[in-house]
């Protein structure tokens, strides 16, 4: 008699999931690791469930190789006006980092050993300049972005990963809008399709997921009378731009990018200003960034941090912002809250890890009930 109620039961749940669309979800939440520090972390680069690095204010740039259990400051001596508002990590031994500023405030350092030592590999001499974030497409190739110099966006690019930057012509570059820049606020308005896959220690530090021929980045921005998107197939040296439905402003628009593939990307942001409240806050592109549509469920709150999870369909993504954390489970057209803490960023690898930080030096990995 209970056979037949249990077969009756799968049966009425397999009608249900094909009739109504119905289907059990796994519910993500954060569990928080204690980092010891009260920095501000908006820069993350998780390579596995194991290791991770992150920055932020104060000079401060953390890593564990423990899972989260302990954290090491690793940062550069003497650095503690600089806000590291990006890092690139590529095993627990090599990683770039990226402060933010005017002028010499803009610099790039590199570390080959864990952060023991760290070699200064860029720093800004144009006080017009203000370095935004970066991002790698393999262990060689990276970019890093500038706000607008002479109404154009700047770009920096190195082909030895990290230990030297050129700036690279701008004849390729749209003209900027007026009041148009991007956002440093969790080193993601400059992205590579699945930015995290290069980071991944299950492959020796390889690159995977084809990052290796890969050349297309793309660029967010706001504070203009469009949120705009750039995008590069030439790994820098020429872009095509087109505006998305985000609103815009002088502290409002598109503060976070995130591609799975050359075809399927999300865009986030609002206004930081408001962060309770973020109308068409979220968009979705089918077609690599050539076309934007906004979300159907959106966050309805101002989000600067987005990432794509690996391992769960291809269709599963994150956002998250100061007041709380979302999940799409069908590409970033609908979007749930499940967790109300406070996050700037947060990125995943290719084996299906979730990290996330914040403020007052809180990171959380990301677990599956």
């Amino acid at each position: 008699m209970r056979l037949r109620v249990l077969s009756a039961l799968a049966l009425s749940v397999a009608v249900l999931a094909t009739t109504s669309g119905f289907a059990w979800r796994p519910d993500p939440s954060w569990q928080l690791r204690d980092t010891g520090s009260t920095a501000r972390l908006r820069g993350l680069a998780p390579v596995s469930e194991r290791v991770a690095w992150a920055s932020g204010s104060g000079g401060t740039v953390l890593r564990t190789v423990d899972g989260g259990r302990s954290w090491q400051q690793v940062g550069p001596a003497g650095v503690s006006a600089l806000d590291f508002r990006d890092i690139e990590a590529f095993d627990a031994d090599h990683a770039v980092i990226l402060s933010i500023g005017t002028g010499g405030d803009s610099r790039i350092y590199r570390t080959n050993d864990g952060g023991q030592s760290w070699t200064e590999t860029f720093r800004n001499d144009d006080e017009r300049a203000f370095y935004d974030c970066m991002a790698f497409f393999d262990r060689r190739h990276g970019l890093a972005l500038s706000d607008p110099v002479d109404g154009k966006f700047r770009i920096l690019s190195t082909s030895d990963g990290g230990r030297s930057w050129a700036v690279l012509p701008s004849a390729g570059m749209p003209a900027a809008l007026a009041g148009e820049f991007a956002f440093a606020a969790s080193g993601t308005c400059l992205v590579t399709a699945d930015r995290g896959a290069h980071r991944d220690a299950d492959h020796g530090g390889r690159s995977v997921a084809g990052h290796g021929a890969d050349r297309t980045a793309w660029i967010a921005t706001g504070g203009g009378s469009e949120a705009r998107v750039f995008r590069t197939d030439d790994r820098g040296r020429t872009w095509r731009v087109t505006d998305t439905p985000v609103p815009s402003g002088p502290s409002a628009g598109i503060y976070t990018l995130a591609f799975r593939d050359g075809r399927h990307g999300i865009a986030l942001g609002g206004d930081y200003t408001t962060p309770t409240s973020a109308p068409d806050g979220a968009a979705v592109s089918r077609d690599g960034g050539r076309s934007w549509t906004l979300a159907g469920r959106q966050p309805d709150a101002y989000r600067s941090g987005a990432a794509w999870v690996t391992r769960r369909g291809g269709q599963t993504a994150l956002t998250v912002g100061p007041t709380g954390s979302d999940i799409s489970y069908d590409g970033g057209r609908n979007w749930q809250r499940f967790d109300a803490g406070s996050f700037d960023s947060v990125e995943c690898v290719a084996t299906g890890a979730c990290w996330a930080s914040g403020e007052r030096g809180r990171i959380a990995l990301l677990r599956w009930r």
